[in-house]
């Protein structure tokens, strides 16, 4: 029934074809890319596309498809890392807010306030300059944005739940607070988590991207696809391929990703059907 209803969305089947193409080349890419992603040739730097080189090269003589193949692995993988943790994480303080409330509810939910006071993009900044600028610490910064939108859906859909007679009837029979939260709470809220953790990995490869894209993530020489959209800004006029194929790859992948996320909520919430 859930595939009958999502192939019905071209949109969303358009999606999940870019989404698996991408995700095929993050695992073979490494082992199909022509060149080493990293060697140097300086003589034919910022060579335009050609048969020899697909997309062309950089500013270091790098060939930027090999690179690019090389850079899906990193980027999706720091995608999909920070929605697991940070929508595994988040999920968890919602529940035990919602279901708990009182003070346990007081304390988290006003601790989630105090991070989304912060505009979430300068939240990030603001921990990559503690930590440093790296890779990892990109994906942590941004990981702490996204756990308090998280908290507050998914406490908000907690909330909603209990009202539930099911929960009412649960209760009335003796099931402890654990086992409500894990028979009954949990498994209701898999069809809104899910669209949030897919259309979750859109934007935190954006916020990772444009990170280092400011140099406060992936560090040279890392084949990262903002980082390579950053190295290649110095020469957007003169050799623009340098930045256009990473940056329409990072585009197209972003397009998929909400392209499947928008067909699942119409699938899996029954306020779109």
């Amino acid at each position: 029934m859930f595939w009958r209803r999502f192939r019905q969305d071209r949109a969303a089947i358009i999606g999940l074809i870019i989404v698996s193409l991408n995700l095929i080349v993050a695992v073979i890419g490494p082992f199909v890319a022509p060149y080493n992603p990293f060697e140097q040739h300086l003589v034919s730097r910022r060579a335009a596309p050609s048969l020899k080189h697909l997309m062309g090269t950089d500013a270091y003589g790098r060939d930027i498809f090999s690179r690019v193949l090389y850079g899906a692995r990193i980027t999706i993988a720091v995608g999909l890392f920070v929605i697991a943790i940070s929508l595994f994480t988040g999920m968890v303080l919602g529940v035990v807010a919602g279901n708990f409330g009182n003070h346990t509810d007081t304390i988290i939910m006003r601790s989630m306030d105090f991070l989304l006071s912060f505009p979430y993009f300068f939240l990030a900044i603001l921990i990559v300059a503690i930590l440093g600028p790296n890779l990892f610490n990109a994906a942590i910064a941004v990981l702490f944005t996204f756990i308090p939108q998280y908290a507050r859906v998914v406490r908000s859909a907690t909330l909603s739940i209990k009202k539930e007679q099911y929960i009412e009837a649960a209760r009335a029979m003796g099931s402890s607070n654990f086992r409500r939260i894990v028979e009954h709470i949990i498994p209701n809220l898999i069809g809104p988590v899910i669209v949030l953790g897919t259309t979750g990995v859109a934007t935190a490869v954006i916020l990772v991207s444009a990170l280092s894209f400011l140099g406060m993530g992936a560090q040279p020489p890392t084949a990262e696809w903002g980082l390579m959209v950053s190295e290649g800004r110095s020469y957007v006029t003169s050799h623009p391929h340098i930045t256009i194929f990473p940056g329409v790859v990072l585009a197209l992948f972003v397009l998929g990703i909400n392209l499947v996320g928008d067909g699942l909520r119409d699938v899996l919430d029954p306020k779109f059907r």
